[in-house]
């Protein structure tokens, strides 16, 4: 039940994500957007775990999830950013 709460967590946060940090560089689909919410709530997972935020087994929350789908939206971007500018 974790990794599928994870997922559906990791939706929501790419929704509130794309909501936060609209741009030209961000992705524009909404499957995209969800996938990159989803990756975002397995980082904030493996990020807390790591640092002791959450237990073992235990994920990330919504505003952590929304926290790590912004970075992953952060680093799509600049990736998306410089393959434009070459």
């Amino acid at each position: 039940m974790g990794i599928l709460w994870t997922i559906i967590i990791g939706f929501l946060a790419g929704v509130i994500a794309k909501f936060i940090m609209p741009g030209d560089n961000e992705p524009t689909g909404f499957v995209l957007t969800a996938i990159l919410g989803i990756v975002g709530a397995f980082v904030a997972t493996f990020l807390g775990q790591a640092l002791g935020w959450y237990a073992p087994g235990q994920g990330a929350g919504l505003i952590g999830a929304v926290v790590g789908a912004i970075i992953v939206l952060l680093v799509y971007g600049m990736i998306v950013g410089r393959r434009r500018a070459l």
